[in-house]
């Protein structure tokens, strides 16, 4: 016996090393038996290379593993190939816990509601937390699916009657009724003191717009700034898959990327100051409420069991106590109320004025001049410290002229063409979007509102969207920076019809 197992082996050692050139032959340890202490049975892979190894003693031939392969090539010594290494006894399964079988790790592939590739467990979300109902009920759906919830309360300002004043956000009160949301979830909840970096971005900029004579949003600035840029840095340091919000607009994956739709409950419409988020920023973003109207999200929390089920919602601008924005420069800007005259279109001096910080376009009351015919604010020339009055017809804007244009619609802004695009543009935010064409002049983003549109103002916002209705994808837009009058004379000349948007 043991000569014919060195012959064997002898055999094997040139039939292995032959075939490893040809790397046609898979190799698998089977038996182990008497003799040399570890005889295999061997067969060649069924290939067109001839059959190794012939008849042995217990009948069949040798199959290698592609490990002795290797070894075999790296040590040319048959005694490495035929080691025998017993299989790793199988690790019993951890307390309470079964081992995942095949369809258990499926399920990781899977796309779960946010549109992540994880199981809600192992995905954490990072819940923007005012203290308002919207943003609680966030974070109540999140925690029912079963994210991994971390709640975020940013304190932006503390302006004294502001901090308990009905109708406000952000505040005092807002901070502890975030708190008490979050220990009736059960989640982890911080406050963020982000007082100076909301002081420097939105109500330094705000006063400064407002002293040029334009009309301007700190919403959106917070929006842009703050809460997107800033916090959702923050959500990143923090490990968030993704930042959730109880703002009513919706998302969803377009070619790779998430596009903003208008929500089902168009009273409650916020794309408006959200059309400064740029596509990275969108695409962390998720937007819960979306799909739901105010009174389910109410009735949500009362579900949930929150305090702030009938809390009121926001209205006013968050660091203005009363309302009264010029009360809020004059501080800021002790030297911002400069006198001035009040001018009527045609050029008559009407009277005079305090500051045109206490005028905004389009105002009719509180002038301070009585002609016998109603008179609006058409224009603000800071430079000039004139506020300029008209009739209503005055009011009428055809052409807006844009700055800082964000584009997220489909393509690029770039790639419109000469005659530009047709779309729905919105210049309140208590608008509704109406019949537009966007085009490229010389650089410079224009707006040519079919319909006209009254009291359009600098320093407020243009936004696009391609339709009208609910569910309309918001496309982008821009500052406003100067209007052109219906009856000016000034209007860039008509193009030609303009080419819908394809989406």
């Amino acid at each position: 016996m043991p000569g014919q197992i060195g012959k064997v082996a002898e055999i094997l050692t040139f039939s292995v090393n032959d075939l490893l050139r040809n790397r046609r032959m898979r190799l698998t340890c089977r038996v182990k038996f008497a003799g040399c202490g570890k005889l295999c049975r061997a067969e060649a892979a069924k290939t067109a290379l001839p059959r190794v190894g012939v008849p042995f003693p217990m009948g069949g031939v040798i199959r290698y593993s592609r490990g002795q392969q290797k070894r075999a090539a790296r040590y040319r010594d048959l005694t490495r190939v035929l080691q025998h290494r017993p299989r790793r006894a199988r690790q019993p399964p951890r307390s309470g816990r079964r081992p995942a079988s095949r369809q258990d790790r499926k399920v990781t592939f899977m796309l779960n509601s946010l549109d992540i590739k994880k199981r809600p467990e192992d995905t954490r979300v990072v819940v923007a937390m005012s203290g308002g109902v919207d943003s609680s009920v966030v974070a109540g759906l999140m925690q029912r699916e079963g994210y991994d919830v971390i709640g975020v309360t940013l304190q932006l300002y503390d302006h004294g009657e502001a901090v308990h004043r009905a109708g406000a956000c952000c505040a005092g009160q807002d901070i502890q009724d975030a708190r008490r949301v979050a220990e009736r979830l059960g989640i982890p909840h911080y406050v963020l003191d982000y007082e100076d970096r909301f002081r420097e971005k939105v109500i330094e900029r705000f006063a400064e717009s407002y002293i040029a004579g334009e009309t301007p949003i700190p919403c959106v600035a917070c929006n842009q700034t703050v809460k997107f840029s800033d916090l959702l840095e923050t959500a990143r340091t923090l490990g968030a898959d993704v930042l959730a919000t109880g703002h009513y607009v919706r998302s969803r994956l377009v070619d790779g990327h998430r596009a903003m739709f208008r929500p089902v409950d168009l009273d409650r419409d916020q794309s408006y100051f959200l059309f400064a988020t740029t596509q990275e920023q969108l695409d962390f973003l998720r937007f819960p409420l979306g799909g739901l109207t105010k009174p389910q999200t109410r009735e949500l929390a009362r579900e949930f069991g929150l305090t702030v089920a009938e809390k009121q919602d926001s209205q006013d601008i968050c660091f203005v106590p009363q309302g009264r924005y010029a009360d809020v420069i004059e501080r800021l800007k002790p030297n911002a109320a400069e006198p001035g005259e009040i001018v009527h279109v045609d050029g008559r001096v009407l009277g005079t004025h305090q500051g045109i910080i206490h005028y905004t376009i389009g105002q009719r009351r509180g002038i301070g001049i009585a002609t016998g015919e109603p008179l609006y604010v058409v224009r603000l020339d800071a430079e000039g410290r004139r506020v300029v009055v008209g009739p209503r017809e005055a009011l009428g804007t055809r052409e807006i002229v844009l700055r800082e244009v964000n584009w997220i619609g489909p393509g690029r802004l770039s790639d419109i063409p000469p005659e530009g695009i047709e779309l729905h543009a919105k210049v309140r935010s208590t608008r509704p979007p109406k019949p537009a064409v966007l085009r490229l002049v010389e650089g410079r983003a224009v707006i040519d509102l079919v319909d006209g549109e009254t009291g359009v103002a600098p320093g407020q916002a243009c936004v696009f969207f391609d339709d009208d209705g609910d569910g309309a994808r918001v496309l982008g837009g821009g500052w406003i920076e100067r209007t052109i009058p219906v009856n000016s004379g000034l209007a860039a000349p008509r193009a030609e019809p303009a080419t819908a948007v394809s989406l």
